[in-house]
């Protein structure tokens, strides 16, 4: 009989590729694996996977009660199921693996997408704030394997909580297009230069703000949104008001394939993280690794470890200056200058071939042999 593993995250399993690459990864590795998440009510459907999938519907979806309900249907659901490996994904889903781990003696690993507890959402509240603290310093000094997603975060928990974190970077795989969808099936301006903007957590200091700004001053080009978060709802409105329609389009979450339809097309890749705070300072999205991939040329922020790899490859630029008239003057610049960005194209594909899933991979085979 295969060893059973059970992952746990607390989103609805549509648009988290860390978690579905760790996933198969598992699976390629012997597990029978079964990834548990939420089901939201605007879920999309979830195409078929090699390993198992369950979506638990709640009757809360933010606030206070939702996490106390989703972690009490969790420790339920880990409870009443057998396994041989839990895999906790950030700090809300770890009390409940943790105490079945310790109940039913069973093998935890934690993998830490970001610096929880210094994100902007808890920054401003601190009481809240404090219960996170308090799990996170209850169990994270306890655990035996914890992994995060590059050297900075890491270093932050060493220095808090004593505990030596293995680094798994969010990479993305080497990726094949396939059949390429046309711009006029995709919806998106066929005589436009075309700036993309992607990621599930569009939230406050992402840059979503500065990059909308910019556009009032960028002519003959187009920012496309694909993605979501707390903070697209007010920017839809910010554009009507600002008569920004023509040039702002929001394509809102798409699947992994089809969301690299749309980065293949873009002419720049944009990661605007404000370091407003330790979790975006040190932060290096997935989204840096897919302009990437798909040979798009990366405008970002000088936040540390994406603005070394931008450096490193020589893949895009890196600005400080988030005044809209600079973003405008400095991007406008760029795609007037195509021998530059066929340069910075050819760049992206070379670092493709350092920088894929399938190399770090060799740090998960470690966390996790081969099993019969």
């Amino acid at each position: 009989m295969k060893s059973k593993a059970i992952v746990s995250v607390i989103n609805d399993l549509s648009t988290d590729q860390r978690v579905h690459k760790v996933c198969t990864f598992l699976t390629e590795q012997g597990y029978d694996v079964l990834l548990v998440g939420r089901k939201k009510r605007d879920s999309a459907e979830l195409p078929e996977r090699i390993y198992t999938t369950r979506r638990m519907k709640l009757i809360f979806e933010k606030g206070a009660l939702f996490y106390a309900f989703f972690n009490l249907r969790l420790f339920f659901f880990l409870a009443f199921r057998k396994a041989d490996l839990l895999v906790s994904n950030d700090l809300d889903t770890l009390l409940p693996n943790y105490l079945i781990s310790k109940l039913k003696r069973i093998r935890l690993t934690y993998d830490s997408h970001e610096y929880f507890t210094e994100v902007p959402e808890l920054i401003s509240r601190p009481r809240v704030k404090n219960v996170w603290e308090r799990i996170e310093r209850f169990i994270f000094p306890k655990l035996k394997t914890v992994y995060t997603v590059n050297q900075s975060i890491a270093r932050l928990y060493k220095e808090k909580h004593g505990v030596d974190l293995r680094i798994v970077r969010n990479v993305s795989p080497l990726w094949k297009p396939g059949e390429i969808r046309d711009k006029k099936t995709l919806g998106i301006p066929e005589d436009k230069r075309l700036l993309i903007m992607q990621g599930a957590g569009l939230n406050v200091d992402r840059g979503v703000e500065e990059a909308i700004a910019m556009m009032q001053f960028l002519d003959g080009a187009v920012l496309m949104i694909v993605g979501d978060g707390d903070i697209i709802p007010d920017m839809k409105i910010r554009v009507q008001e600002e008569q920004l329609s023509d040039r702002v389009l929001f394509f809102g979450k798409r699947p992994y394939a089809e969301l690299m339809q749309f980065t293949f097309h873009a002419d720049l890749g944009l990661s605007f993280d404000q370091p407003t705070n330790p979790n975006y300072r040190f932060s290096l999205p997935n989204k840096v690794f897919d302009y990437m991939h798909a040979g798009t040329p990366i405008i970002c922020s000088d936040v540390i470890e994406v603005a070394t790899i931008v450096r490193k490859y020589e893949i895009g630029l890196v600005t400080s200056d988030f005044t809209p008239e600079h973003l405008a003057a400095m991007i406008g610049k760029l795609l007037r200058d195509p021998e530059e960005l066929s340069r910075l194209k050819a760049n992206c594909g070379r670092a493709a071939q350092e920088e894929n899933w399938q190399k770090e991979t060799a740090v998960l085979a470690e966390i996790y042999p081969k099993v019969d």
